[in-house]
């Protein structure tokens, strides 16, 4: 099958610029609407969770935008991270195909999420903010929140999504390593925490649930922001190094992507992964996207496409996103990440357009998935990355049965170290 390829680019070859996938887009988001009048939300409205700078990516429609010095830094520690080529589990699957993936798991928290918190860490140290609050399914956002926080000196508050709190010790332990607060949720330290308790004394919580405490908190604290991991446009648009650095790793390879997968919670790391690659998928219809989801919450696949808010208690802007309902409370399942009620408008839009595919594994099927992975490749896959495995595996079979070459290209957006738990 040939010698393992392990392509790496140079800190020099680092992309300076994000990608922002709205400047090429052929069709304009439905507009985020204010949750108490229901009309077009302002972007100066966000401002009162959001610093400014963080707002003007949000709304911005320019294709590329410089990433500032003291982020370039930070991403140098670990950045640019490798593309792998997975030889042995092609000979496992004896497919014609060749399989790539990009490896994000060398971060200093172990995901892709550091991609966005550390930018998100410094515009809010740059506007004048204290204190960033924020939720986290399986941890991974709120770990890199709170490394992200402890590099530019920010206070880091985390609700974390009870069932994941109590599955995952050491996300929270992560958390702590990096001075942050974690808190499990729902809790007893806000109001609507309270509620959902007296409702339910044992309610698992969610992610929307853990939105609204924090939101709660930013509109009582002073000189607190809110920070969110995935979801929205600027979260994307960070996360667009992952696919710029696949687009320019295939390149020096001379090879170029047939098929382009990442799992799918919210959007971050499918987005990240995905977009870079528009432009070749807008000229050439050939190239295809796949989104990996849960079967216990698939949202893509099972979701209405509608508005909906992106927490439980009807806190955040409407928008327009394939949605299970935001009073969906997920299965205790071990994709913690995963396990988010809505989906990213860009993503949804995508997949409302034709432009995205997207299929359902379920929980077993994943961990097996990731377990051959682990005993092939060496590396123990996050259970949220092991949906992109199981994409992988099912497109190479694919291909196999119809005796196709094709490139296929995933992001293993973390490594599974924190979890092994959950694979006994």
């Amino acid at each position: 099958m040939g010698k393992r390829e392990r392509v790496y680019l140079s800190v020099e070859e680092m992309p300076k610029y994000w990608y922002n996938a709205l400047a090429d887009l052929p069709f304009e988001l439905d507009p985020p609407l204010n949750p108490q009048t229901k009309e077009i939300m302002k972007p100066e409205e966000l401002e009162a969770i959001f610093p400014k700078p963080i707002v003007e990516q949000e709304v911005t429609k320019e294709r590329y935008i410089k990433i500032p010095d003291a982020v370039l830094e930070e991403y140098a520690i670990f950045r640019p991270t490798p593309l792998i080529r997975a030889t042995n589990l092609e000979e496992y699957l004896e497919t014609p195909a060749r399989i790539y993936y990009k490896y994000e798991g060398v971060s200093p928290t172990g995901s892709h999420k550091t991609n966005t918190s550390i930018p998100q860490a410094y515009y809010n140290k740059i506007s004048g903010v204290d204190t960033l609050v924020t939720e986290t399914g399986a941890g991974q956002w709120g770990s890199a929140l709170s490394y992200a926080g402890l590099k530019f000196g920010l206070n880091i508050e985390v609700y974390m999504v009870k069932t994941s709190f109590e599955q995952k010790p050491m996300r929270k332990h992560l958390i702590n390593l990096f001075n942050g607060k974690v808190t499990p949720s729902p809790s007893l330290d806000t109001e609507f925490g309270k509620k959902m308790i007296s409702m339910d004394e044992d309610n698992p919580g969610s992610l929307g649930i853990a939105i609204s405490e924090a939101l709660e908190v930013v509109f009582t604290k002073k000189n607190a922001k809110y920070a969110l991991g995935s979801v929205l446009n600027h979260v994307l648009l960070h996360q667009s190094i992952i696919g710029l650095e696949i687009k320019k790793q295939l390149e020096k390879i001379n090879e170029s992507a047939d098929v382009v997968i990442g799992c799918h919670g919210g959007g971050s790391n499918l987005g990240g992964t995905i977009l870079p690659f528009v432009p070749e998928k807008l000229s050439n219809d050939n190239i295809k996207f796949l989104a990996c989801e849960p079967k216990s919450c698939p949202s893509l696949t099972e979701g209405e496409y509608r508005y909906d808010n992106g927490d439980t208690a009807g806190l955040t802007p409407l928008m327009k996103m394939y949605t299970l309902g935001k009073e969906f409370i997920p299965p205790k399942i071990h994709a913690g990440g995963l396990r988010y009620h809505g989906s990213a408008p860009i993503i949804a839009r995508l997949k409302h357009e034709g432009l995205l595919d997207a299929v359902a594994f379920s929980q077993d099927e994943t961990f097996e998935a990731a377990k051959l992975f682990a005993k092939l490749e060496g590396i123990v896959p996050a259970p949220e990355s092991s949906h992109a495995i199981a994409g992988a595996i099912k497109e190479a079979i694919e291909a196999k049965e119809n005796k196709e070459e094709k490139v296929i290209v995933f992001t293993l957006s973390g490594h599974g170290l924190l979890d092994l738990t959950a694979y006994s």
